[in-house]
């Protein structure tokens, strides 16, 4: 099983951040950590020596300061040439739900970060019901009780593999409302400490060529079946769903990007042969390697697909 991340193979040509931009990123987000654990430190500091109550924020309201201004920011239209989305087969097969999905706000996750303005979540459900409610009971819930944990993804086109890490531990569920405050309150301010690899979790990266690549966040833990440098074809299984990083339950997370770094990388549109980008709570039905080879950009007026509508989680 692999567990080393590969480098990127570098910025495509014309569509990827320039390398001032890309530095300037870096910088930012390397500004917005070091606030943030210089709040962590004078909270911890505060109970030993005299700070200052205003002091402990300044720090904090610094970090969210930069990181809002660096990426929430307008950003180039990312699309494919012509101005359309990229094409692409569905990452995975069987019967999902969208959720923060690009067909209702852009960034769908309110943050451009990680190359995510364009980024979709799914999580499986295979009949109404399938998928455990949202509550006061249990805290949290074993990974086992969701039909996305452990459910294949496929490659969306040919590719190549150049970043995959499976290393991290696969969380329980954040499936009531205390899990929930811990989620944001705590794991939420000291993940992004880590950078990308510590909000994305386990991750695969593929290169679809003509500077478009493709992220597949919170994978499960030792499941990845390729290694950096892997050449794949169109729905070929690459890994497992599941629940690492910063996610509150088992669940895919896909997006387009242009570069294979997701620290400097900014996002691109996709839509899904057969079925176009669906909307939150949309649910829909997914063929593996619905379509075969290389991306493209989508003809005008690509639409969604037709299928059934449920409340959004």
């Amino acid at each position: 099983m692999p567990s080393m991340s590969a480098p990127p193979t570098g910025a495509p040509s014309g569509r990827g951040p320039s390398a001032r931009s890309a530095a300037l990123r870096r910088a930012a987000d390397g500004l917005a950590r070091l606030g943030l654990l210089a709040f962590f430190v004078l909270v911890v500091g505060s109970h030993f020596i005299d700070v200052p109550y205003w002091l402990t924020w300044v720090p904090f309201v610094l970090s969210v300061a930069v990181t809002a201004l660096v990426n929430r920011r307008g950003r180039g239209a990312g699309c494919a040439p012509g101005g359309r989305p990229v094409a692409v087969a569905a990452p995975v097969a069987g019967r999902w739900k969208a959720l923060n999905s690009p067909a209702d706000r852009i960034p769908s996750h309110g943050t451009r970060a990680y190359g995510q303005a364009y980024a979709i979540d799914l999580v499986a459900e295979p009949e109404p019901g399938a998928r455990p409610g949202f509550g006061w009971w249990p805290l949290a819930r074993p990974n086992g009780d969701f039909p996305a944990f452990g459910a294949p993804l496929t490659a969306v086109a040919d590719a190549t593999v150049v970043r995959a890490d499976d290393r991290q531990r696969d969380h329980r569920a954040r499936t009531s409302w205390l899990a929930l405050g811990y989620f944001f309150l705590a794991e939420g301010m000291i993940r992004p400490l880590g950078g990308a690899r510590r909000m994305i979790g386990n991750h695969v990266v593929l290169d679809l060529g003509g500077g478009t690549y493709a992220l597949y966040a919170h994978v499960r833990r030792g499941s990845l079946t390729v290694r950096p440098g892997d050449r794949v074809r169109a729905g070929q299984t690459l890994g497992a769903c599941g629940n690492s990083g910063n996610s509150t339950e088992p669940h895919v997370h896909f997006q387009l990007m242009t570069t294979g770094d997701p620290e400097t990388a900014d996002g691109l549109p996709f839509t899904w042969h057969g079925i176009g980008v669906p909307r939150n709570g949309e649910v829909f039905e997914a063929g593996a390697g619905e379509a075969g080879g290389t991306p493209e950009a989508a003809p005008a007026g690509a639409g969604r697909s037709a299928s059934d509508v449920s409340g959004a989680a």
